[in-house]
């Protein structure tokens, strides 16, 4: 299963075609792509028109959902967080390290354009759900 973070989600909603909203949608007719509260919410908060947040509420409903916080986990994900921290990496969203952690304990794929999740990759084990193909 993947993950897809709200910058892609937003990317996508919005028209743009990027390999990761290529990706994306292919995850959508494949039905490998499940939704956490988390991202839900910030999608759905984020929608100004009401028809569209209506029909977008319906659709993302339709998928796979994971609740991403429990009272359990908060002592792992702040571990993680403590963890980049004392390597000099600061996440600059608690939501980032949320998505993140959720991934890496699920064992999830996540599609992500935004820089804060590099570092989980990188230093905990975050699986990214797009490899480019020449990598900078």
């Amino acid at each position: 299963m993947i993950l897809a973070d709200t910058s892609v989600w937003i990317d996508y909603l919005n028209g743009l075609i990027t390999p990761q909203t290529d990706l994306l949608d292919g995850a959508l007719i494949d039905g490998t792509l499940a939704m956490g509260d988390l991202i839900f919410l910030e999608i759905l908060q984020g929608i100004r028109d009401d028809q569209q947040y209506k029909n977008v509420k319906l659709k993302l409903s339709l998928l796979e959902q994971h609740s991403m916080l429990t009272p359990l986990i908060i002592f792992k994900y702040s571990s993680n967080y403590r963890t980049l921290r004392k390597r000099g990496i600061t996440i600059r969203k608690t939501n980032d390290v949320i998505i993140a952690s959720f991934c890496i304990d699920q064992k999830m794929d996540l599609l992500y354009v935004d820089r804060d999740f590099k570092p989980f990759c990188d230093h905990l084990g975050l699986r990214s759900a797009y490899t480019p193909a020449y990598p900078c």
